[in-house]
């Protein structure tokens, strides 16, 4: 009989652990799903979702006639002091890494409140760009320092401003420059675009183009935004396989139909 009543005690004693659990947990994650993301937790998002080694590959793969394969590497470089984040970014052949054809600083932020959108990316010239070429690739102690970065930045060339995707998309944060574009003489441009996506698998892809004073485009790739997916982590050699592409020399000339080159 006593037995009896130590295991009927022992039950209901668990089932009230067991449910006192199922209402912690239950609490946690109401309290977790509620918190509200702030505006800085946005613009750290997007800044470290623009991070990393990323290729086009396979997009070159399935049109080689329009897109190279490309990487581009980002990584931070600075702060500025209203906590903008700043990063180094440069493209460059997949053939020749150390060769970058574009450099820039992105300076990632929210975006101003009385805009309406979540994220602003800003794109500048590098003050001396040889200096910082495989700024990335290099030990942290090789790089110039952060009050160096801050003090390289120089014109500014483009400002994207990116909002939260809707459910059900793919992408975490898309935008585009506003109206109008911004100021670019390259190649008889009189003004230029760009649009960025960010994707849920760390993707990102862009769309440059510039425009002359009829609105025809004159620079970019005029298919699609490329795309960058992330270099695969077990580091396989398939990333740089031959993919038909024409000798480098080639590719160099087509590069002026697809990107600006560093001025």
């Amino acid at each position: 009989m006593g037995t009896g009543w130590e295991s009927n005690g022992w039950s209901r004693a668990r089932g009230l652990v067991i449910k006192t659990l199922v209402l912690i947990g239950g609490a946690i994650l109401v309290k977790r799903l509620t918190k509200s993301t702030t505006r800085w937790d946005h613009a750290r998002i997007v800044a470290q979702s623009l991070s990393g080694e990323k290729f086009s590959r396979e997009q070159a793969s399935r049109d080689p006639d329009n897109y190279f394969n490309i990487r581009m590497l980002t990584c931070p470089a600075a702060e500025m002091v209203d906590g903008s984040k700043v990063l180094y970014f440069e493209q460059a052949f997949w053939r020749t890494p150390q060769k970058p054809f574009r450099q820039r600083f992105y300076m990632v932020k929210p975006c101003p409140k009385e805009l309406k959108c979540d994220v602003e990316v800003s794109s500048s010239a590098i003050r001396d760009a040889e200096e910082y070429k495989n700024f990335c690739d290099r030990p942290k102690d090789q790089r110039p320092l952060p009050e160096e970065v801050i003090g390289d930045i120089a014109e500014h060339l483009t400002t994207i401003h990116l909002k939260r995707c809707d459910r059900g998309k793919c992408c975490l944060y898309e935008g585009s420059t506003p109206p109008g574009g911004f100021p670019n003489s390259w190649n008889g441009a009189s003004y230029c675009t760009s649009e960025l996506a960010i994707l849920k698998n760390n993707e990102i892809h862009t769309w440059d183009r510039g425009y002359d004073d009829d609105g025809n485009q004159v620079w970019g790739v005029k298919e699609g935004p490329y795309e960058f997916k992330p270099a695969p982590a077990s580091g396989s050699n398939d990333m740089f396989s031959p993919l038909n592409f024409p000798p480098l020399q080639l590719m160099e000339k087509r590069i002026e139909g697809s990107f600006v080159l560093q001025e």
